[in-house]
C-alpha cells in the first residue's frame, strides 16, 4: 500500500468494469495466445526462419519442441486464467494491496453488491494516485528531513491505513452475505417465511446494505480529505511547523481519524 495520491485535476472517477479482474484474465490469455502464434509463425514460416519438421534431425527436434512448448503454455494459461478456481482470501490473510483486490473481486459478480464493490476497487486506485502525488508534491516543497514533510506524510499514511482498515471491515461483512437468500427476501419471492419473519429479514438486509454503503461513503470522504489537503499544500508559502495542525484540511483529517480510530473490524 505504498502508492498513490492524486492531484486536483485527476479526480474524475475511472470506472472499472464490474468484472474487471475476470476481463484482465481474458486479456492475459489473449496476449499469451497472440505471442505463441507469433513465435510459431516466426520460426516455422518459410518466409522467416523456416524451421522444417521432417527436414534435418535438428530442425525436426526444434520444431517439435516449439509446438510442444506452445501447447503447454496455452494449456497452462487456460487453466490458470480461465478455469482455475480463485483462492478466496479471508480478511485475516490479507497482507498486500493486491490481496485486497483479489479478495474483493469475487463479490463484484454478485448483483446486489457489484456497484459497491466496483466503487471500492476504484477507490483503491484513486488512493494509490493520491498518495503518490502527495508525496511528490511534498518532496518538491519540503526537504524530507524537515518536520513539515514528516507531519504531512504521517497524516497521509494514517488516512491510508484507516482506508484499508475500513475495506477489511467491508470484507468481513461480505464474507457472511447470502446472495440467494437476499434475493428471495428482497423480492418477496419466498413463501417459506411468515409475514413477521419476512419483515425482520427485510430489515436485517436493509441494515446490512446500508452498512456497506456507509463504509464505501466513509472511504470516499477520506479521499476527499486528502484532495483538500493536497490543494492546501499546493497553495502554501513558507509556514511554521506549528501552523500545520491549524490548516483546515489537517483539522478535518484529525477529526476523521479521531472518529474512526476505535473502528472495529
Amino acid at each position: 500500500m505504498e502508492k498513490g495520491i492524486a492531484r486536483p485535476d485527476d479526480l474524475t472517477p475511472k470506472r472499472k468494469g464490474l468484472h474487471g479482474v475476470a476481463a484482465n484474465h481474458y486479456l492475459k490469455m489473449l496476449g499469451l495466445t497472440a505471442a505463441t502464434v507469433a513465435v510459431d509463425i516466426l520460426l516455422l514460416s518459410p518466409a522467416f526462419v523456416g524451421v522444417t519438421i521432417g527436414g534435418s534431425a535438428l530442425e525436426t527436434a526444434l520444431g517439435v519442441t516449439l509446438l510442444t512448448a506452445s501447447a503447454i503454455a496455452l494449456i497452462y494459461g487456460s487453466y490458470k486464467w480461465l478455469y482455475k478456481a480463485p483462492v478466496v482470501l479471508t480478511p485475516d490473510r490479507i497482507k498486500t494491496r493486491e490481496d485486497f483486490e483479489d479478495a474483493l473481486a469475487p463479490y463484484s459478480r454478485i448483483r446486489a453488491l457489484e456497484e459497491d464493490v466496483s466503487m471500492t476497487l476504484e477507490q483503491m486506485e484513486r488512493m494509490d494516485k493520491r498518495k503518490a502525488t502527495l508525496l511528490k508534491v511534498l518532496e518538491q516543497r519540503f526537504n524530507p528531513a524537515e518536520m513539515s514533510f514528516a507531519k504531512f506524510a504521517a497524516v497521509a499514511g494514517e488516512v491510508e491505513n484507516l482506508f484499508y482498515l475500513n475495506i477489511k471491515s467491508i470484507l468481513n461483512r461480505l464474507g457472511v452475505f447470502d446472495a440467494a437468500e437476499y434475493e428471495r427476501v428482497m423480492t418477496r419471492k419466498s413463501a417459506r417465511y411468515s409475514p413477521k419473519l419476512l419483515q425482520e429479514k427485510t430489515a436485517f438486509y436493509t441494515e446490512y446494505m446500508a452498512y456497506i454503503k456507509h463504509a464505501v461513503g466513509t472511504n470516499e470522504e477520506m479521499l476527499l480529505k486528502l484532495d483538500k489537503l493536497l490543494l492546501e499544500i499546493s497553495r502554501l508559502d513558507d509556514m511554521e511547523s506549528s501552523d500545520i495542525e491549524r490548516m483546515p484540511a489537517m483539522l478535518e483529517i484529525d477529526s476523521l481519524i479521531r472518529q474512526t480510530k476505535y473502528y472495529k473490524q
